[in-house]
């Protein structure tokens, strides 16, 4: 029996940010060691299965309140960004990805477990690793938080959870939790073979003593290559983050993951049909014109009936490529061209 894959556990969500330093890695919790289990190259037996699951849920208990939605519409009323996040401070601050936080200085909007909505503010985005940070800007009250841990420590073969909100947030739906394994990690990036999806970015990957040890970035079209921004970034660059900056140039380089061609949309993860559930902000979808509720049909002569269609089509083309779908809205059918773009293309 194997569980190299991942195994999804939903949890509980909370979130929140308030505005403090950083803990610094030398207030971190001594790590506790792990069940053998962890140690094996994969599960052996039943009580090996249970022994994850154990520390899966302890891990859950104090990682999941400190995990948040995030919803920033878009100035131009073109889509929105959706995502999530980490609350690492108890008086505000939340890690994110950067190309969902994106410009400093922006309202955005965290969404707590219970429903209940809660004004935040964009600060710094480091483009080059794709790193933002946001502030929670309400008054009065401390929020659960989860300290970083160091990324430099992070090994192959590690086993790490990521959760966050595939899709967006739901109401009444909580955070979507995996377990997965770290396939690399290098100073740029952590690659890990646990599965995400369009909402998810700017989630946490926690290692299993329940600290930060990366933020989604990279959502792949295969399972073990998803990227995640390594802690360390965050704190390597937190002054100029907590300051509003705004630096550096698209990823890119040598050791960033390839361009591929880039839509911009998400789709609701319980079904599998091609209606969009979100368009974000600042995004090929959004500046063609899709929008929530459109139904693709097609997509240059080609008939969808699935999403792996649309996503195997996609991996063909590069970006700046021309494609034209048949979209079904409001009862009709729509022509929509989109000139593809690289993921977090920005205006």
């Amino acid at each position: 029996m194997k569980l190299l894959g991942a195994i999804t556990i939903l949890g509980m969500v909370c979130l929140a940010v308030a505005m403090a330093a950083p803990p610094p890695a030398s207030v971190l919790d001594t790590p506790q060691d792990l069940p053998v289990a962890f140690k094996k190259t994969a599960p052996e037996n039943v009580e090996d299965l249970r022994a994850i699951q154990e520390q899966v849920k302890e891990v859950l208990k104090k990682t999941i309140p400190a995990t948040v939605a995030i919803v920033i519409p878009d100035p131009k009323g073109k889509g929105v960004a959706a995502g999530s996040g980490v609350i690492i401070s108890e008086d505000g601050y939340v890690l994110t990805a950067g190309h969902i936080s994106q410009k400093p200085n922006e309202r955005c909007t965290l969404i707590l477990p219970d429903g209940k909505r809660l004004r935040g503010e964009t600060l710094g985005w480091n483009k080059s690793r794709d790193a933002g940070l946001i502030k929670i800007t309400e008054k009065g009250k401390k929020w659960p938080f989860i300290k970083m841990g160091d990324s430099s420590k992070v090994k192959a073969a590690d086993w790490v959870l990521t959760v966050g909100h595939p899709g967006g947030y739901k109401p009444g739906r909580p955070p979507v939790v995996r377990l997965g394994r770290v396939m690399l990690n290098s100073k740029q990036w952590i690659q890990t073979d646990t599965p995400l999806v369009g909402g998810d970015s700017g989630g946490p990957l926690f290692d299993l003593n329940g600290n930060v040890i990366g933020i989604h970035s990279w959502i792949s079209q295969s399972i073990n290559g998803n990227m995640h921004v390594p802690v360390n970034i965050y704190k390597d660059d937190w002054d100029r983050l907590a300051r509003g900056d705004e630096w550096g140039t698209e990823i890119g380089g040598k050791e960033s993951p390839p361009r591929r061609a880039y839509l911009g949309v998400a789709f609701d993860p319980d079904t599998d049909d091609l209606k969009i559930s979100d368009v974000y902000r600042r995004t090929p979808a959004a500046r063609a014109g899709l929008k929530v509720g459109d139904v693709l049909l097609s997509v240059d002569g080609r008939k969808l009936t699935r999403r792996d269609d649309l996503m195997n089509y996609l991996m063909r083309k590069r970006p700046g490529q021309t494609v034209t779908f048949e979209v079904a809205r409001d009862g009709s059918t729509v022509s929509v061209e989109v000139e593809l773009g690289r993921p977090r293309d920005e205006e």
